[in-house]
């Protein structure tokens, strides 16, 4: 069973950074996309956005084009860990933000019904 947890949400002003951590475990191949979904208030999670994702077999990234200069994604394999990092903050980017995970894909996934499982998310508040 893959489990996913997410660490890193917060309060942050405008302006500010914010670095999103997914432990992933449960899972033996590199097989495996992870993406990072904003939800949007008042929306199911799998109604959000996906904002980056990554192949963990060869290291592929995607990061929605509006947030490529803003946010990037990365992982340390060694430590079975998915980070999102945020920069430059805006009002506009609170939400709760789930890390997930699809198993047996050979790319980046950047539809949020793609994804198989789920951690419980983290929130991200951001104060102008």
């Amino acid at each position: 069973q893959v489990q996913l947890m997410e660490s890193g949400g917060g309060s942050v002003q405008a302006g500010g950074s914010v670095r999103l951590s997914c432990v992933a475990s449960g899972y033996t191949t590199d097989s495996v996309a992870v993406g990072w979904i904003r939800q949007a208030p008042g929306k199911e999670r799998e109604e959000g956005e996906v904002v980056a994702s990554i192949f963990i077999g060869h290291d592929s990234k995607g990061v929605k084009d509006s947030e490529q200069d803003r946010f990037t994604i990365s992982q340390d394999k060694a430590k079975n860990t998915v980070y999102l990092q945020m920069n430059n903050l805006k009002p506009e980017d609170t939400a709760k933000y789930y890390c997930a995970a699809v198993v047996g894909v050979r790319w980046t996934v950047r539809a949020p019904l793609e994804y198989d499982y789920w951690g419980q998310g983290t929130q991200v508040t951001v104060s102008s």
